[in-house]
């Protein structure tokens, strides 16, 4: 059985990693507000931008020039390219692995047969797809510690010469959106070609220049703003799921030294009876 001193130096070790959890999460919930608000604050725009586009886009209707636009073509989809958005570090909890096997599960099921490309943002998608064989594409690293629109407006611009080139018959948005604190929900988006939105036009444009020509400047620009929301959605949702997983580290740990605590007062107790007997039994033998 372990010693008293063995008992007190797991303690002393339980609580020292407690006292880290502690500190991960309240570094996590700071940096969760900050990206809640990114958040919040992009959601409109990008609302916006879509509406705009399928004003646009109605406006367009039957125009030979917008139909041959590069980003609208749909081609036989032999060579999908999938853009993976997930963290560079772990202790998020189950974060990582969701989106690393809904993505898998994305290309082997529904994917399967074809040419398959990963572009992964953070760490933890770029090991996984590697060791697992799929072809690495590109890879940004530490995107999500600092979301910028410049990183995603480099990566759209990437894919969009790609798949305008024909390198790529479509691509796809893999991302953990930000529900709330304790939800995330796994989203597989198209990206390329572009989806036009469906909703009716609520606004009767007048355009200085030919709608189509709008439409050809909106459409790198809705690639780029939808991998922007990706990262801030993604970005959020991995603080929610780490400062989660600090709090739930630190429930444990407490959980642990109240178990190790009481073993070590039941050895403290068996000790003490123990030496008591002994102190007995030898007044007894000296009567």
């Amino acid at each position: 059985m372990p010693s008293l001193i063995d008992f007190r130096r797991r303690i002393r070790s339980v609580k020292n990693t407690q006292q880290i959890t502690k500190a991960m999460k309240m570094v996590s919930a700071a940096k969760l507000r900050r990206a809640q608000e990114a958040v919040i604050a992009a959601r409109p725009f990008a609302n916006s931008l879509r509406q705009m586009l399928a004003n646009v886009a109605n406006a367009t209707k039957g125009s030979d020039t917008a139909a041959e636009n590069p980003l609208l073509v749909v081609r036989p989809e032999e060579r999908v390219l999938v853009i993976i958005i997930n963290a560079d570090r772990g202790l998020a909890g189950a974060f990582s692995t969701n989106i690393n096997r809904g993505a898998q599960k994305f290309l082997t099921d529904d994917k399967a047969g074809k040419t398959v490309e990963v572009e992964a943002v953070g760490k933890k998608a770029r090991d996984y797809f590697r060791r697992r064989g799929f072809t690495i594409a590109g890879e940004m690293m530490n995107v999500t510690k600092a979301p910028k629109y410049a990183d995603a407006a480099t990566l759209g611009r990437k894919v969009v010469e790609r798949y305008s080139n024909g390198e790529v018959d479509s691509v796809y948005l893999v991302y953990n959106e930000f529900k709330s604190v304790m939800a995330a929900r796994l989203d597989i988006v198209q990206l390329l070609p572009v989806p036009l939105p469906q909703e009716q036009a609520s606004v009767d444009y007048i355009f200085e220049q030919p709608a189509e020509e709008l439409l050809a400047t909106l459409l790198p620009r809705y690639v780029e703003v939808a991998i922007y929301r990706a990262i801030l959605e993604s970005t959020a949702a991995e603080h929610a799921a780490r400062m989660t997983a600090m709090d739930s580290a630190s429930s444990n740990a407490s959980d642990v030294i109240e178990r190790l605590t009481l073993y070590m007062n039941r050895v403290r107790q068996a000790s003490i009876t123990r030496e008591i007997i002994e102190v007995v039994s030898g007044a007894s033998a000296l009567d």
